[in-house]
């Protein structure tokens, strides 16, 4: 009896608890993602969460069974398994006493959003999908600069951002006409420059209701 009596105490806990505010942020690879998420993290303090970063630091990290997998992925432009970038995610979003997370780069495909939506979508409030339009050609320049620069990023590459533009149109895309669909969608026009196109972005958050305001 007791026991019953505890786990509906926790149940009721769990349930009256706010759950956090999520922004899908989707684009090609170069369109810019990354910057803008800095953008508005600082102006409406939001977390920034990249899925491929969070990728990247697996593979890397000592001792980990996912390590040479993510990297194969990273390599080929493939995506990497929905179990092992929801598990990354969902563990960096408990590290932060936040309300409200930019989650970069996800979902990028059919597994990853059914994924998601087994694993995670019960427990965040999807507020919706920052889409950043680009053309291939900017975003292939935009790339090869930023390799040039030295990203350190092993996909930054003529092969590699040819398969990930491939795997983006293929694959990504239907994501975002899934959410489009249900009116979840804010596109934005990244082809400009930075600050240009975070004035079109902080005119999308500053329509929005006073939660996802700083």
């Amino acid at each position: 009896m007791l026991n019953r009596l505890l786990g509906f105490v926790r149940n009721i806990t769990m349930n009256s608890a706010k759950k956090p505010d999520v922004i899908f942020v989707l684009g090609a690879p170069g369109s810019g993602k990354g910057t803008q998420c800095e953008n508005i993290v600082k102006e409406f303090g939001f977390v920034h969460l990249s899925a491929g970063d969070l990728l990247r630091k697996e593979r890397v990290k000592e001792g980990s069974k996912y390590g040479e997998l993510i990297e194969q992925n990273i390599r080929d432009g493939t995506i990497v398994p929905v179990e092992i970038t929801c598990s990354l995610i969902e563990m960096a979003m408990k590290q932060f006493d936040a309300d409200k997370f930019l989650i970069d780069g996800f979902p990028r495909n059919r597994d990853n959003l059914d994924g998601w939506n087994r694993q995670m979508a019960s427990n965040v409030n999807l507020l919706f999908v920052l889409f950043f339009e680009c053309s291939a050609e900017i975003c292939v320049s935009r790339c090869l600069s930023r390799g040039a620069a030295g990203s350190g990023r092993s996909d930054d590459n003529p092969a590699s951002l040819e398969k990930r533009l491939q795997t983006y149109l293929s694959d990504t895309m239907p994501i975002i006409e899934y959410y489009e669909k249900k009116n979840l969608v804010k596109q934005v026009d990244a082809t400009g420059s930075p600050e240009q196109i975070f004035e079109d972005v902080k005119a999308i958050f500053r329509n929005l209701k006073g939660s996802v305001t700083a």
